[in-house]
């Protein structure tokens, strides 16, 4: 078998060769997406190779990937999931398990997020009868500062839930003794900013728990998938119940009796003995990710300082580009940050002799793909409307962001070519729009 094997991956890294799309860059013609996958032969050949082993669900390459994406950020626990959304949900909800005792977020209580963002940030909240309250954003930055962190804490406020912006880091050092001081939990959604510093530290190890998305936007991917990080081995433990359909036991699925008391435990109402494999502490789900995923993981990982530097690279070529043109507010790294950036974001004067419909509508005729920030002011979308909620403060540059403001790519299979066209193009549709 193992002779045969071998012969198939070499075949498969030959097809993989051969199947190469043309690269060649054509202006107007090639599409220059605003994100997306870069997979190489070593990825096609990790998946192949866990399909031969039939590794069909979470095993081996998911326990490995853990502890080396664990390690890489230098927390001590990492819990693989199905998305980047479902890494949202067992963060939040960990913090509603009665194992935290005083502590235990209950309905009603409120959890500080920015209303210009992700709804899969703020979905969570929701979903565990906790109250959103939204704060504003800086323009340039897109992320809540700590000073208007701080102003929004209110007497039942219990938890900070934000994400790092396009990849741009909020100030976490600040927010996070912030949420220190008043005794509140801090969950960092890093799934757009995985590699970004704050202050010459990894953003997603400031919070008590951090969240990464692997959904093929992102700067690793694994197809679908997520993770969720922490050094807190208690609120780890939380969020491995959750994951694995709220049962108790810890053993990995396949095993049994690794505590040696398999058939000792005395929990809830239950008789004496019950089969600790299904006792149920936590209301879960069934959130894990696969080995087939996994396997793919751990080839993209081998490659992140890779990826980091092209997104910082590409980036700098757009803004450098762009630098001076009128009637754009161009992006700024918030101050002490150096970010792995997910896109490069554009503001849009509102007295500009254009309008942002106009550009987007410019660029995509080029085949330059754009993407609005997220969702703008999530309070305005249908969802959300009659749903429980506080705002503190105004959301002025929420709603400047949902009409005025676009992102285009960083990523790193875009091309200097292509960024040059970028920068061309926005240049062209500016001066020739008065």
């Amino acid at each position: 078998m193992g002779d045969r094997k071998e012969r198939i991956l070499a075949e498969v890294r030959r097809l993989h060769q051969e199947e190469e799309p043309d690269r060649d860059f054509e202006p107007g013609v090639t599409e220059i997406w605003p994100s997306g996958a870069v997979l190489d032969e070593n990825d096609r050949v990790a998946l192949v190779e866990a399909a031969l082993g039939l590794r069909i669900a979470a095993g081996s390459d998911s326990r490995k990937f853990e502890s080396s994406f664990a390690r890489r950020l230098g927390l001590r626990k990492a819990h693989l999931t199905n998305s980047g959304s479902s890494a949202n949900l067992l963060a939040l909800s960990a913090l509603t398990s009665p194992s935290l005792e005083d502590r235990r977020l209950l309905p009603g209580d409120e959890v500080i997020t920015v209303a210009a963002g992700f709804p899969t940030t703020v979905n969570p909240i929701i979903q565990n009868g906790l109250v959103p309250v939204f704060v504003d954003i800086e323009l340039g930055t897109y992320n809540a500062t700590a000073d208007q962190v701080a102003r929004a804490i209110g007497p039942r406020t219990r938890a900070i839930s934000m994400a790092h912006s396009l990849g741009n880091p909020f100030e976490a050092a600040e927010i996070a003794e912030l949420a220190d001081a008043h005794g509140l939990f801090l969950v960092e959604d890093n799934c757009d900013a995985v590699g970004s510093t704050y202050r010459g530290r990894l953003t997603g190890t400031f919070g008590d728990l951090s969240t990464v998305s692997f959904y093929p936007a992102h700067h690793l991917t694994m197809g679908e998938g997520g993770c969720v990080l922490t050094s807190n081995l208690a609120l780890a433990r939380v969020v491995e119940s959750l994951r694995d359909w709220g049962r108790d036991c810890w053993c990995e699925p396949g095993q049994s009796d690794r505590c040696l008391k398999r058939f000792a435990y005395q929990m809830g109402s239950l008789p004496e003995g019950y089969d600790h494999k299904y006792i149920f502490s936590h209301v879960g789900y069934n959130l894990k990710a696969t080995d087939l995923q996994a396997a793919l993981g751990l080839s993209q990982l081998a490659r992140l300082d890779e990826f980091c530097a092209a997104r910082r690279r590409n980036w700098r070529r757009l803004r450098e580009g762009l630098d001076g043109l009128p009637h754009l507010l161009l992006p700024e790294p918030t101050e002490g940050s150096d970010p792995s950036w997910f896109g490069f974001v554009m503001t849009i004067d509102p007295g500009a002799p254009f309008t942002t419909a106009e550009l987007v509508d410019f660029l995509e005729r080029r085949r330059i793909g754009t993407r609005r920030l997220f969702a703008g002011n999530l309070t305005r979308h249908p969802a959300y409307q009659g749903l429980r909620h506080r705002v503190s403060g105004e959301l002025t540059n929420s709603d400047i962001v949902t009409s005025q403001t676009i992102w285009t790519g960083v990523y790193p299979a875009l091309t200097a070519e292509m960024l040059d066209y970028v920068v061309a193009s926005i240049k062209h549709f500016v001066a020739t729009r008065g």
